[in-house]
C-alpha cells in the first residue's frame, strides 16, 4: 500500500507545482499586462477570485496529503480521516462558490472577446469542485459508517 500512497502523494505534488508557478508568475503577468487594455477592469476581479480560490485549494490538497499519511500509518479508519474529508468537502464548496461569483465577469470577458466556447472553461471549475465535494461527502459518510460498525464489532468481541 505504501507504493500506491507514494504515487498519490507525488501526484499531489505534481498538481501543486504548476498551480503555484501560475499563481506566482502567470496571473501577475496577466494582471500587469492584459492582452487588451479594455479587459483590465474585467480581469482584476477574475484574478482576485483565482488568488482567493487558491487558499482552499491548497488546504484541500494538504488534507488529502494528510489522509494519505493516515493510510500509511494504518489509521485510515479514524476520526482524523473523517475531519480531513470534511475539510476537503468544505474547501471544494468554497472553491465552487468563488467560481460562481467570478462567473459573471468571465461571461463579460467572453462577450467582449467573442469566444463563446470559453464559457465551458468557466463552468469546468464549478462542476469539478461540486463533484469533489459530493465525492468527499460520500466518502465521509461511508467512513463514519465503517467506524460505527467497527466500534460495534469491537464491543461484541
Amino acid at each position: 500500500m505504501k507504493r500506491e500512497t507514494l504515487f498519490l502523494k507525488l501526484a499531489i505534488i505534481i498538481i501543486v507545482l504548476p498551480i503555484l508557478v501560475l499563481g506566482i508568475f502567470g496571473l501577475y503577468l496577466l494582471a500587469d499586462n492584459p492582452v487588451k487594455p479594455q479587459y483590465a477592469s474585467i480581469l482584476y476581479p477574475i484574478i482576485i477570485g483565482l488568488y482567493v480560490s487558491a487558499i482552499p485549494f491548497y488546504i484541500a490538497l494538504y488534507k488529502a496529503f494528510k489522509l494519505l499519511e493516515f493510510i500509511d500509518k494504518n489509521i485510515a479508519f479514524s476520526e482524523l480521516s473523517i475531519r480531513a474529508l470534511k475539510t476537503i468537502k468544505y474547501c471544494a464548496i468554497t472553491i465552487s462558490t468563488l467560481y460562481v461569483i467570478i462567473f459573471p465577469f468571465v461571461t463579460i470577458a467572453v462577450e467582449l472577446d467573442d469566444a463563446p466556447g470559453l464559457i465551458i472553461v468557466g463552468f469546468m471549475p464549478i462542476f469539478v469542485s461540486i463533484i469533489i465535494a459530493v465525492f468527499a461527502a460520500v466518502l465521509q459518510k461511508l467512513l463514519k459508517n465503517v467506524i460505527e460498525i467497527k466500534a460495534e464489532n469491537d464491543l461484541t468481541v
